[in-house]
């Protein structure tokens, strides 16, 4: 990539693994937020007699009168009445039941308390303001961000073609990019993890939005030495006898494969799983079984790859969504260019 980095995080596999790729430029990130640690603490409980009620209003105006050492230029700071900021760091004392101050007239000094709570409400304060930043930069129209899962076949040519065309009116959105198989995504979406994803097939639950995108050519791959290499079209019928090397199931992929099949009139013989379709198609140039397989992003040696004439042999590629979902502005943008891509997703 040039110019902007595009991608924030790249995730590969159904685990949870580290990331495989970080590529974000980190111009374009607030320095403030470079630091945020990737975990969520856990949550506060905030019902009645809470702490965290009680004084959040509150931390802002200690943490100023600490810094400033001085009601009245805290209150300027502030925005803010004397007066008021005054009656409210007694009140906040007599909350806590300690002493944050020693006063000497107009001027005032921490005590050894005050100290030990200045250190925490001045965290606090800074940790607002990092995940006030973070969100709002997430949303922004011009430069917010969009999690986007899609499958690994779907990887090296059709999503970063996709994000090329997008960027060229919106440059400078970011991504956070998740590879990954379909039902993988589809709990990321549940999770809130993904704002949108790339799957097949369709899927078809309740708490979901899918919309139909494309239809993609499934090939009969077979190795080059094969009996069958010679030809160029193939009813599915005819590899009842072969060994098949397919994805592990759960996969998509692995349900369309069976499917055929059974339509074809038979159940694989499955020799070899695996995780990645690049992979299957080694295994097939290895001589050690056939597979059904999307076209290749590049040509693979070691291998022919015959069209499927009965049954139909594809799989469609559809973008799903959390129903119910308030999308940010970039999120809305880039669903409505995968939309209208309707029929030319994969071109």
């Amino acid at each position: 990539m040039h110019q902007n980095a595009i991608i924030d995080t790249v995730e590969h596999d159904h685990s949870s693994p580290p990331p495989l790729l970080q590529g974000r430029n980190r111009k374009d990130i607030p320095e403030r937020l470079r630091s945020v640690p990737p975990t969520a603490p856990e949550a506060a409980e905030l019902g009645p007699g809470s702490w965290a009620l009680t004084l959040a209003p509150r931390l802002a105006q200690f943490a100023a009168v600490a810094r400033h050492e001085h009601v009245t230029r805290a209150a300027h700071e502030l925005g803010m009445p004397q007066p008021t900021l005054s009656r409210a760091l007694v009140r906040l004392e007599d909350d806590l039941g300690v002493a944050l101050f020693a006063r000497h007239g107009r001027t005032l000094s921490l005590t050894p308390a005050g100290r030990a709570f200045r250190a925490a409400a001045e965290r606090a304060l800074t940790d607002l303001e990092r995940a006030t930043e973070t969100v709002r930069a997430d949303a922004d129209p011009a430069a917010g961000k969009v999690a986007f899962g899609f499958l690994h076949t779907l990887g090296s040519e059709t999503v970063p073609g996709l994000i090329r065309t997008f960027r060229a009116d919106h440059p400078g959105i970011r991504f956070q990019l998740v590879q990954n198989y379909g039902e993988a995504m589809i709990e990321r979406l549940r999770a809130g993890d993904l704002d949108l994803c790339l799957t097949s097939p369709v899927p078809d639950y309740p708490d979901l939005v899918a919309r139909r995108l494309d239809e993609q050519k499934l090939r009969l791959v077979v190795p080059d030495d094969h009996p069958l290499a010679g030809r160029k079209r193939i009813r599915l019928a005819e590899a009842a006898g072969e060994l098949f090397v397919t994805l592990e199931p759960g996969y998509g992929l692995r349900r369309i494969t069976d499917a055929l099949c059974a339509e074809a009139g038979f159940t694989p013989r499955i020799a070899f799983e695996g995780e990645e379709a690049e992979t299957l198609r080694g295994l097939v140039a290895a001589g050690l079984g056939v597979a059904l397989l999307p076209p290749p992003a590049v040509p693979r040696p070691g291998v022919a790859e015959l069209s499927v004439t009965a049954p139909r042999a594809v799989r469609e590629i559809g973008v799903a969504w959390l129903d119910g979902r308030v999308d940010t502005p970039p999120v809305t943008a880039f669903k409505k260019f995968l939309l209208s891509r309707r029929g030319a997703l994969l071109s």
